[in-house]
């Protein structure tokens, strides 16, 4: 069995330990590494290759915000979940546009972590699904109705794989999508496969990341934070 190897980065050196006591007791996950900020947490992604980073997003020095920046940028095929004390956390968004697989609430359950480990290793997006419809709805208030016309920067896709976008942003899963659209949940699948290669995205957060920032849909009462350059 293949080890998940996992950096954790938090500021609060008990926080990493109680991390560390749960994923440690899993047979497919081990620690490699703790830093306790952001610009330790560049580092260490470097020198150890984790293959999932759990990264506190409030720390001194360099956020997590920032530090997730620079290891996406790097090239690094860590992926990164944010940790986060609110849920409503606005600094959240920031943090998935510069590229981070999702985020957790810490006072979450146990089994939630170790699932969202597996779930961020295995190439899929922790806020996928039940967890994006829960950011969407409550931080941006759910979607506006969609927008007339289609943004030009989102040409490249087929009508069929714009309806598939416009349902990820309203975070439902592929089973949904699939009985909304009417069609199978493996062609859905394929239509979301489609939309993160021909935009070279990470994942389906990603996407919908996309879609708010090329207008394909419109945020009611959010302004993004555009910490970083928007892709359209």
């Amino acid at each position: 069995m293949r080890s998940i190897r996992v950096l954790l980065v938090d500021d609060q050196p008990m926080i990493r330990t109680g991390f560390r006591l749960i994923l440690e007791a899993e047979p497919d996950i081990v620690v490699v590494g703790e830093a306790s900020d952001g610009a330790a947490a560049v580092e260490s992604a470097e020198a150890l290759s984790p293959d999932v980073v759990l990264m506190d997003i409030r720390m001194p020095h360099m956020d997590g915000v920032e530090a997730t920046h620079r290891i996406v940028q790097s090239g690094s095929s860590s992926r990164i979940v944010i940790l986060t004390t609110f849920d409503l956390d606005a600094h959240v968004v920031d943090a998935l546009r510069a590229g981070a697989s999702g985020f957790l609430v810490k006072d979450g359950p146990a089994d939630s972590l170790v699932g969202a480990i597996r779930t961020v290793a295995d190439g899929e997006a922790v806020l996928s699904p039940r967890v994006t419809h829960r950011l969407l709805g409550r931080f941006a208030h759910l979607a506006a109705p969609t927008t007339p016309t289609v943004p030009s920067k989102l040409d490249a896709l087929t009508g069929r794989e714009l309806d598939v976008l416009r349902a990820l942003t309203r975070g439902l899963s592929n089973a949904e999508i699939a009985l909304e659209l009417g069609v199978g949940e493996t062609t859905v699948k394929t239509h979301v496969a489609h939309i993160l290669e021909k935009y070279q995205l990470r994942d389906r957060v990603q996407a919908v990341i996309l879609a708010y920032d090329c207008g394909l849909v419109v945020p009611r009462g959010v302004n993004w934070p555009g910490r970083f350059d928007r892709p359209c």
